[in-house]
């Protein structure tokens, strides 16, 4: 088994939609652009750029997490944190789609996007995830992740905040 991280092509559709409705139950955002695929990829590529981001975003890298040719997650890689960012969000959104989950492949994802953001140039990835979410929770430490805390939020949940070394 050998988790690749990669940009989606137009090959990705069906399973991509698939994971993203799959995950809209859980009610997480599994894609981050809408429309039709060519416009999805074009959105994605755009933002790896940093071209026409709309306010509140950062450049980021959005992958798709594939193990021997099977696409089974997907990984958003934020180059740099803005407040929202540094408060809620993190460096590292990521999602296994639930078929594929309890095999690791979640920590090989943040442990592959720290890597990538260590050769951006940040030294410290933030990453974060719901207080109650107790898997993803373990992801993290299981990736090196160190609580720093645990912070109300204005829409939602608290956020556990943890710091992982990248460099």
């Amino acid at each position: 088994m050998s988790l690749t991280l990669r940009p989606p092509t137009a090959a990705d559709e069906a399973a991509m939609r698939r994971m993203h409705e799959q995950l809209a139950e859980e009610g997480f955002q599994f894609l981050l652009a809408d429309g039709p695929w060519p416009h999805v990829l074009a959105q994605i590529e755009w933002e790896s750029r940093g071209v026409g981001l709309p306010e509140g975003r950062v450049p980021a890298d959005f992958l798709v997490a594939e193990v021997d040719g099977e696409p089974v997650g997907r990984v958003s890689i934020r180059h740099r944190l803005n407040d929202f960012l540094l408060q809620e969000g993190g460096h590292i959104g990521y999602a296994v789609a639930p078929r594929f989950r309890r095999r690791g492949y979640a920590t090989q994802i943040v442990r592959e996007a720290v890597k990538r953001l260590a050769a951006l140039g940040v030294d410290r990835v933030l990453i974060t995830c719901d207080d109650g979410n107790h898997a993803s929770a373990g992801t993290i430490e299981k990736a090196g992740g160190v609580l720093e805390d645990i912070r109300p939020t204005a829409s939602g949940p608290a956020k556990r905040r943890y710091w992982i070394q990248a460099r």
